[in-house]
């Protein structure tokens, strides 16, 4: 299985899918197994996906000091990645609790990265996810035929646009990986700065960014994309209706033309 050494000496695995340019991909979770964002809507029919497994996720390594596992320090795993590859500049699609970490491998390497995706991004940018929407969202999906088969399923409340038979599988496939252990969360979200700071800091990021938010994400809402955008020059945001949590399950074709059209642009568009 493919592998490498990142720089504290932990094994870090990764997973190859498809063909053209390489596309280095961070799953969300904390701890979510790299696997798990498949050929993230035929993607990858544009692009090369080397999906990594964060570490204490997936098939890689716990650590020995756990303090290594904030989403600062796993940017570095990032670029340990990125040397691994070969690459001297990379574009990057991150998900969910991933794209903390893209984000600050783009602000500790900036001449790495070429272009960034940040796919349903976590809410703790800056500040939680703005909770009235989120429970409007969850309220509104509650009231759909499909939202009690997909809660008797174990489904994430809000997770999915709708429960189709693509939102199942991919639900049933990600309940087979590795549970990430209960202490990596705390731990992913150590490196948190005040929103101040952290503001600040992204409005020096000057890779071009793609914000997606779903408008029915019942997780992270839209408020986290939303605020990317406002802090960082070169960010653009697109809310997919219909979709929620993993928009390229709810709306593949949608989301894989959005994508594959932004990074087929230069990196001073």
């Amino acid at each position: 299985m493919p592998h490498f050494i990142t720089y504290d000496g932990t094994t870090l695995f990764f997973s190859s899918l498809g063909s053209g340019p390489p596309l280095l991909c961070l799953p969300g979770g904390p701890g979510a197994d790299g696997r798990g964002l498949g050929e993230l809507g035929g993607l990858a029919r544009d692009r090369t996906l080397m999906r990594l497994d964060g570490r204490a996720a997936g098939r890689s390594h716990l650590p020995h000091d756990q303090s290594g596992c904030g989403f600062a320090e796993q940017a570095r795993d990032v670029v340990a990645f990125a040397d691994h590859l070969g690459l001297d500049t990379v574009d990057v699609l991150a998900h969910s609790a991933g794209a903390l970490v893209a984000q600050e491998f783009a602000l500790q390497s900036p001449a790495r990265v070429r272009r960034l995706v940040l796919v349903t991004p976590a809410g703790r940018l800056a500040r939680e996810p703005d909770k009235a929407e989120v429970a409007e969202i969850r309220g509104r999906l509650a009231g759909r035929p499909d939202a009690a088969a997909a809660e008797a399923a174990g489904a994430p409340p809000g997770g999915y646009g709708t429960w189709s038979a693509a939102a199942q599988a991919h639900h049933a496939a990600g309940a087979a990986h590795r549970v990430p252990p209960l202490w990596l969360r705390s731990r992913f979200y150590a490196d948190e700065e005040s929103e101040p700071v952290r503001v600040v800091r992204l409005r020096a990021l000057r890779a071009p960014l793609l914000a997606i938010a779903g408008a029915d994400d019942g997780i992270a809402g839209t408020a986290p994309a939303r605020l990317l955008t406002e802090c960082c020059p070169l960010a653009r945001l697109a809310v997919l209706p219909g979709c929620g949590h993993w928009p390229w399950v709810d709306a593949p074709e949608a989301f894989r033309a959005l994508v594959a059209d932004f990074l087929a642009g230069s990196a001073a568009d």
